[in-house]
């Protein structure tokens, strides 16, 4: 079956196909074949008329369009888009004066016989057939452009899907080892240490290292898996600054609702890393997880020691926040909304999502 499908994809084929259908359009959509005066005049007429069309649509969409309409030579695409219908308009008058009107006057009617009797040059006059003809020509080259529009929209959706895809996979690539960075400095001091709760910190990462490898490859998890991230993050923060840090992770969001994965992290990283790592005396974080009719709602705000502000606004925005609001372009584009208010002694982050 996927053989007959994919030879049914040739260029070509659907090309034949489409001009086979046109023709039998025409041959079957006649009620009266006694105006005809029999089968070989209809065929050969209708014949005649598809051999035009052809003519027209390839003319036009493989040569006028790409070499003047795509030029912005509008006006020049019309004035050879009229002289190829004035020809062929033309030739299918001296078709039809020197062979039909010839080969089949006995089998015309009087209305037929009197215009058949007509000259040549006197049909050419005749501005109302000619646009009634130009109408039957383009038809068509129509159903052709709307398709190939349909195709190259089909295309450049898919190009779009694998471009994002692309780019949120760089993005990811970036802000992983970025976060894991972190993580392992945070295990080495305690290391160092030799602290009784390096196992624990080691359970941890495992989960986070499992969560960040093996379970956040779709564009959307469900918020608890996130909300798990978190969690055990913080466990890993406080077991590294014990008394120095106090944190409220509150958190009331119903479990059937999707999140862009790691989107969260990077903020609450921020946190730690502006408000508690040059903090000599206690630091406060305070992380807020909610959601209103469509909306997921996320805060963090982290109190800011006064000694480090400069160095910090120096530094310009950190790596992991500018990724995570590229990830925001691509996965929320026009669907969220990131406000941040910079106080002498706090920072505060709000992320508004509309829920997918």
């Amino acid at each position: 079956m996927r053989q007959l499908l994919a030879y049914f994809e040739n260029p070509v084929l659907k090309h034949v196909l489409f001009w086979v259908m046109v023709y039998l359009y025409f041959v079957l959509s006649v009620n009266n074949i006694s105006s005809f005066g029999g089968y070989r005049f209809l065929f050969e007429s209708y014949g005649v008329i598809v051999v035009v069309q052809m003519i027209t649509a390839y003319v036009c969409i493989y040569w006028l369009i790409p070499k003047f309409l795509n030029q912005k030579k509008t006006g020049l695409f019309i004035w050879w888009m009229f002289v190829l219908l004035a020809v062929l308009f033309a030739v299918y008058q001296a078709v039809k004066t020197y062979y039909f009107d010839v080969e089949y006057f006995d089998t015309y009617n009087e209305v037929q016989r009197q215009y058949a009797v007509e000259s040549y040059g006197k049909r050419l006059t005749y501005f109302s057939v000619f646009l009634s003809k130009i109408i039957l020509y383009l038809t068509p080259t129509a159903l052709l452009l709307m398709a190939r529009f349909y195709k190259n929209q089909k295309k450049f959706l898919q190009l779009n899907e694998q471009k994002k895809i692309a780019e949120l996979t760089a993005l990811r690539n970036q802000l992983n080892p970025h976060f894991l960075f972190n993580t392992l400095n945070n295990l080495y001091s305690l290391a160092l240490d030799k602290s009784d709760k390096t196992p624990e910190v080691i359970e941890r990462l495992s989960d986070i290292l499992d969560y960040i490898l093996y379970r956040c490859k779709d564009d959307y998890v469900p918020v608890q898996k996130e909300i798990e991230l978190i969690e055990n993050y913080l466990s890993l923060e406080k077991v590294r600054y014990g008394e120095r840090v106090s944190v409220q992770f509150a958190h009331a969001i119903p479990i059937e609702v999707n999140i862009a994965p790691l989107l969260l992290l990077t903020f609450v990283e921020n946190a730690f890393k502006h408000g508690v790592v040059q903090e000599l005396g206690s630091a406060e974080i305070n992380i807020s997880l909610t959601m209103d009719t469509k909306n997921v709602l996320f805060s963090v705000s982290n109190s800011k020691p006064s000694t480090a502000i400069e160095k910090t606004m120096e530094k310009g925005e950190p790596l992991g926040l500018k990724n995570v609001i590229q990830q925001l372009d691509l996965l929320y584009p026009n669907a969220y909304e990131l406000t941040h208010d910079d106080q002498k002694s706090s920072y505060t982050v709000v992320l508004k999502l509309e829920q997918k």
